[in-house]
């Protein structure tokens, strides 16, 4: 694996190095001690997977409010996504700047949310499907967001947003 800093701390693109032969590839995804080398959670408990239909649909900008906060490593599985990390840490040198990554399934890249930052993508194309692993359980009274457009961040999106959540929609907008 080769491990990219993107310019948020702690967010991390991880690229699969797969060996292969006649037979197809193999590729390790996840390696504790790799992990771990550079300050990246290593304890999972949710692995989740979503699946997104349609092209130019949103889902976030989603976190978890202390002390639920937690790291999320982003691998899309099917399709394409531009994956958005926000980063949402007062005393971070680079707080509300984001961050994106084309994550697909060709590519094969994992991007790593950190705690403390909101996460977001846009289906790039029909039938993405995303897995998730989740350093923490979901508590949903701590289940929070902001808006996806919100100027505070001025994250730049790819398509137009075709589908979201009513709830997404809903989010307000950033405060700190």
């Amino acid at each position: 694996m080769r491990f990219s800093e993107s310019g948020i701390p702690g967010a991390w693109v991880i690229e699969v190095e797969p060996v292969g032969d006649a037979r197809g590839s193999f590729a390790r995804v996840f390696c504790e001690e790799e992990f771990a080398r550079h300050g990246i959670e290593t304890r999972y408990r949710q692995h989740s997977i979503s699946r997104s239909a349609s092209r130019g649909t949103l889902r976030g900008l989603h976190f978890q409010l202390p002390p639920h906060q937690e790291t999320k490593v982003v691998t899309c599985l099917r399709g394409a996504i531009y994956d958005v990390c926000v980063d949402l840490r007062p005393g971070s040198p680079t707080f509300k700047q984001w961050r994106a990554v084309e994550l697909t399934g060709e590519n094969q890249r994992r991007f790593v949310i950190p705690e403390g930052c909101a996460h977001v993508f846009q289906a790039l194309t029909d039938d993405a499907e995303v897995l998730y692993l989740i350093s923490t359980n979901y508590n949903a009274g701590a289940s929070s967001g902001v808006r996806w457009d919100d100027p505070a961040f001025g994250v730049s999106w790819p398509l137009p947003v075709a589908i979201m959540s009513d709830r997404d929609r809903a989010w307000p907008p950033f405060t700190g």
